[in-house]
């Protein structure tokens, strides 16, 4: 539920081509079969050192040239139907034949053309972070961003984890068509939206959703890791960009969970449900909502949220359990005091859980002048050193 940078970072924007999703009668396509592979850009490490310094990243671990390239795959949507996505792949070259893996989980974006496939910014520059250190780095688009088809299901953690594992067996398969045998262990982390996501793939792989893959290290970053405490602080204006987190939140949750018939029962301008249709940039977004929660939703739809019953408690439960696990890597979680979207108490409630399960787990405080967009820009190096120790 969080909106990267107040989902404003300026994009470079490559065309976004709609993905066809192939179906037969007979028989049911793979999930992670990989379908196109275009390539994105090639840098050296002189470009590498340039490009990440402008995005304020640390480049001292930059080792090798880097070879980025789009990959479309197969996957299921989140009812469970084929569809196709997105993710970009980052290779090192270094002549491994038997790479080390990382993934990248982008944080909120309502624009399908701001993510790391299709455009140049933060989460492409995270993404060859990695990978000029060494990593096959996958970054995954989600489900109905980039050049995925459809709706994206906004803090729907489990088709964010169908469309990320697919997303891991497509860069096994790209690999393999290299002769690459990468190493099955996966170095997992992602910012914002994408460090709740971090949490879901850590326990999914951990549960075995695939045998060939396995967890190598947890790093999220300012996560949403209890979003009924959002939810309920956002409906006092209590967060940063709460408004538009809420308003992403309600639309794609009533796809997913059928919360009102027409959006008039939830929106006090009916026509801020289409803003969420990612075609939308994330800066007309912005420009079109209104400054607090009660002059985006209708009174009784506000009392609705503030006190959920039915299906709405269900999943808000469902939500705020990622961390009630025991994974068998160390895990580390970086917040901020100065994180006014995510807030350090959730981070917090994400390092007690995964306490009380006997886990290792440390939460680092980045600290009280630090925001939430900032908060990645100083994690990103420390996460990269962890890795290239575990």
């Amino acid at each position: 539920m969080t909106l990267t940078t107040r989902l404003t970072a300026a994009v470079l924007c490559g065309a976004v081509v709609a993905a066809s999703v192939p179906a037969t009668a007979s028989a049911r396509p793979a999930r992670g079969s990989l379908l196109d592979v275009v390539p994105v850009s090639t840098m050296d490490t002189n470009q590498l050192v340039t490009y990440l310094g402008d995005h304020a990243l640390d480049a001292s671990r930059v080792r090798f040239a880097v070879d980025a390239k789009r990959i479309t795959y197969r996957t299921v949507d989140a009812f469970g139907k084929p569809t196709t996505a997105s993710a970009l792949i980052a290779l090192p070259r270094n002549g491994d034949r038997t790479p080390r893996q990382a993934t990248w989980l982008h944080g909120t974006t309502g624009y399908r053309g701001s993510v790391a496939s299709v455009a140049d910014g933060n989460d492409r520059a995270a993404t060859y972070l990695f990978a000029a250190a060494g990593y096959l780095t996958t970054a995954p688009d989600y489900l109905g961003l980039g050049t995925g088809p459809g709706h994206h299901p906004y803090v729907d953690a489990p088709s964010t984890v169908t469309a990320s594992v697919d997303a891991l067996r497509a860069t096994r398969e790209f690999a393999a068509r290299r002769g690459l045998r990468p190493d099955p262990r996966v170095m997992i982390t992602g910012h914002s939206q994408g460090g709740h996501a971090a949490m879901a793939l850590g326990r999914a792989l951990h549960r075995g959703a695939d045998p060939r893959l396995e967890v190598g290290a947890l790093a999220p970053i300012g996560g949403p890791f209890k979003p009924s405490l959002l939810v309920a602080r956002a409906m006092n204006d209590e967060i940063a960009n709460g408004v538009a987190y809420m308003a992403y939140w309600t639309v794609a949750w009533n796809r997913l969970h059928h919360l009102y018939e027409d959006p008039a029962e939830a929106f006090r301008d009916p026509s801020v449900e289409a803003l969420f249709d990612g075609d939308h940039r994330n800066e007309d977004i912005f420009r079109h909502l209104p400054a607090t929660m009660a002059e985006l939703l209708t009174e009784s739809y506000l009392e609705r949220v503030k006190h959920p019953t039915g299906v709405l408690r269900a999943k808000l439960r469902e939500a705020d359990g990622y961390c009630d696990w025991r994974p068998a890597v160390p895990v580390t979680i970086y917040s901020s005091a100065g994180d006014r979207d995510t807030l350090l108490e959730t981070s917090a409630h994400c390092d007690q859980r995964l306490k009380r399960h006997h886990a290792r787990s440390t939460l680092v405080d980045l600290g009280a002048d630090v925001n939430h967009g900032r908060a990645a820009k100083l994690a990103l190096p420390r996460i990269l050193a962890d890795f290239d120790r575990s």
